[in-house]
């Protein structure tokens, strides 16, 4: 059996190579595949052993593995020659100063909006922490949580702000931090101002550096190019792999909760569209374009590997300059995610609160909600682990308790997807309504 389903597997590989070859579309093919790994991944589920699932997700995973392998390689490189290459371009340096401010300013902003969406669908859908069982898994679970306390503990802006700044620019390159990217950022837009002081002392120097620059950008984007074209395997053996995994036991049990995210989160979804209007970008063209990325990143959960499919859609779809393009999708992969570190942690603390006698409707604690977790959107790119740090930093500076975090780790794989695409889709609206009001050439 597993060999018939591994030319099963193959075949439909091969299947998704001539649709994409035919019609040339990669957002069809994606959610093509996005289709077909739900269905065959919960064939799997109910109809073979586990054993037999193992064994096949074994070899599944060898491709969607090595997809997100694949864009994690790029993602350093990408970065640091994307931003590089963009500030090199720029006419003058205080641009950047009002890329970075209108970049962040709307992240900082919509993720204080994505709390107010969650604590309102948490109000709806009266949800509350008291009454969930915790099963073997949830105990290991907040086992595990209980440990990450002291990552967070010391945790504060002053500390997150100085480790932005890379202390070894080779070292960050290879990711060693969970500041690595901001950090990179930063070296390059320095290594970048400074190109731009020897352009204005030296013209013939300046062109002949910013030639060299281009020319490596064009090397990496023509890297990133083939790596995207594998996009519809990569995104098919991933959720084949989530379809076959998921317990719909633990759906079932957590049934209101996952669906209060979910409406959350396409709440926001919506909202984007309505900032979009406003910004005088059509919200359906959009979305249209970037249908692809979104796609990825709920299937991949990763914000980071996500990164090139960002950039790229941002630059050649959004027309966003290359500069905004890079530092949204750059910050927004570690700031500000409205999903992550918006929606999610604000849920957690209005359902937990009713468990220490506070009303987590009031106008003060909804307030002092909505403010903690926007700062701490900011602050968690210090530490990284997404969604449970961001938990933990909102809880542990409300005074409340970190049982719920590991009593929903049943269903968190299913719920991130949606999060992360949500991330994904919040630095792009950023880069997007940045690039409309700042018009940088």
């Amino acid at each position: 059996m597993l060999l018939l389903n591994l030319v099963i597997f193959i075949a439909t590989l091969l299947l998704l190579s001539v649709v994409y070859r035919n019609t040339q579309k990669l957002g069809g093919s994606v959610l093509l595949a996005l289709i077909l790994g739900l269905f065959f991944g919960a064939i799997l589920q109910n109809v073979y052993s586990q054993s037999l699932i193992d064994s096949t997700l074994e070899w599944v995973n060898v491709i969607g593995s090595s997809y997100v392998r694949l864009l994690q390689m790029i993602v350093m490189p990408l970065v640091f020659i994307s931003i590089l290459s963009a500030v090199t371009k720029l006419n003058q340096v205080n641009s950047l100063g009002k890329i970075s401010f209108s970049v962040l300013s709307i992240l900082l902003f919509t993720t204080a909006v994505a709390a107010a969406v969650g604590i309102g669908f948490t109000y709806l859908f009266d949800l509350s922490a008291e009454g969930l069982i915790a099963g073997e898994r949830e105990l290991a679970a907040q086992s595990r949580i209980e440990g990450r306390v002291g990552q967070v503990s010391n945790l504060n802006l002053p500390t997150v702000l100085v480790s932005f700044i890379p202390r070894n620019p080779f070292a960050e390159l290879t990711g060693a931090s969970a500041t690595s990217i901001i950090s990179t950022v930063i070296f390059a837009g320095l290594l970048g101002v400074a190109a731009l002081s020897l352009a204005k002392e030296d013209k013939a120097l300046g062109e002949r550096i910013a030639q060299g620059v281009e020319t490596l950008n064009k090397l990496i984007s023509r890297l990133v190019r083939f790596v995207i074209r594998l996009t519809p395997y990569g995104v098919f053996a991933l959720m084949l792999k989530m379809a076959a995994i998921s317990k719909w036991s633990d759906i079932l049990n957590l049934g209101n909760f996952i669906l209060a995210s979910y409406l959350a989160i396409g709440a926001m979804f919506v909202i984007h569209a309505i900032l979009l209007a406003f910004a005088k970008v059509n919200p359906i063209g959009y979305y249209k374009k970037v249908l692809p990325t979104l796609s990825f990143a709920f299937s991949s959960r990763s914000s980071a590997a996500t990164l090139p499919l960002n950039i790229a859609t941002q630059i050649e779809k959004l027309g966003n300059n290359k500069a905004i393009a890079n530092f949204s999708a750059t910050f927004g992969a570690t700031i500000g995610q409205n999903g992550c570190a918006g929606i999610y942690p604000a849920m957690l603390a209005a359902m937990v609160a009713p468990t220490v006698g506070i009303d987590p409707f009031s106008l003060g604690y909804m307030t002092t909600l909505i403010l903690v977790v926007a700062i701490s959107s900011f602050g968690i790119a210090g530490v990284g682990g997404g969604a449970t740090f961001a938990a933990i930093v909102v809880l542990s500076a409300l005074d409340l308790p970190l049982a719920l975090v590991g009593l929903l780790i049943s269903v968190e794989p299913l719920i991130d997807m949606g999060r992360t695409a949500l991330n994904v889709n919040g630095a792009m609206v950023a880069g997007t309504i940045s690039n409309q009001a700042l018009k940088l050439d």
